[in-house]
């Protein structure tokens, strides 16, 4: 009977450390650029984070396939120390669906950001949908790789900047391999974890239609901010908050 005792008493203490683990709140962030754009226009919601304490990390994606954007955001991951936030802007949603089964991500926080579901590529989830004024705006390269036109990219893509950062983002520009709109989700971790997203209002490049539809699908909990696609640039406050809440 005394052995019994001791060892419901320590089942019940693992238990409890287990429970406190996951309800402590998270101290890192990981954040993920989207296509077109690299590590930099995450520098504002970075900098907000850091003032409040937070440990920052900004994923440089290669942007050369899924396989390789996930290994990168995994190398980031399994630097962390304790509860990790998980952040995906655009293309990066697709990235921290895949790499988000980790079990140091506490949260993921979409920022108009694709969220695929197992088995979905983007090609399936744009071949009925109108194209956007970004996607219009896409140019292929020799290889494959598309970028947006650099005349359109400060309008279609950060309208509601500065036309001075619009040309900063220009500058910043990465090409995406277009091969990655027919690699489909395999894991999709929005389903085991808790979810928020950002719709921008004003995204010339996902639709705002889209971006509900992925948010609601998830029951994320959702803000909505009138926006650009570029809001970690033109909105860095309301992003930095969204995902301050995701880490309590």
């Amino acid at each position: 009977m005394k052995n019994t005792i001791i060892k419901l008493s320590m089942a019940a203490a693992t238990f409890a450390a287990v429970c406190s683990a996951h309800a402590a709140p998270a101290r890192n962030v990981v954040l993920v650029h989207g296509a077109f754009t690299d590590e930099t226009s995450w520098n504002k919601v970075a900098g907000l984070l850091r003032q409040k304490g937070y440990h920052v990390t900004l994923v440089s994606d290669p942007l050369t396939s899924l396989e390789d954007d996930v290994a990168a955001t995994r190398k980031a991951i399994a630097a962390q120390d304790g509860p990790t936030v998980l952040v995906g802007h655009s293309w990066g949603g697709v990235v921290i669906g895949e790499a988000g089964n980790d079990s140091k991500v506490s949260a993921l926080v979409y920022v108009a950001a694709y969220a695929p579901d197992r088995g979905e590529s983007l090609q399936d989830l744009s071949k009925d949908a109108p194209a956007t004024p970004g996607q219009k705006a896409l140019r292929p390269d020799a290889r494959g790789y598309l970028s947006i036109d650099p005349d359109a990219l400060p309008a279609v893509f950060a309208g509601d900047l500065p036309k001075s950062e619009g040309k900063t983002l220009v500058a910043h520009q990465l090409p995406l391999n277009g091969a990655v709109f027919k690699s489909k989700a395999q894991v999709a971790a929005w389903h085991d974890k808790p979810t928020f997203y950002a719709i921008s209002a004003d995204d010339q490049m996902l639709s705002p239609q889209a971006e509900s539809m992925f948010a609601h699908r998830m029951n994320a909990q959702i803000i909505t901010v009138q926006s650009s696609h570029a809001s970690p640039v033109s909105h860095p406050a309301e992003i930095a908050a969204l995902i301050e809440r995701a880490a309590q």
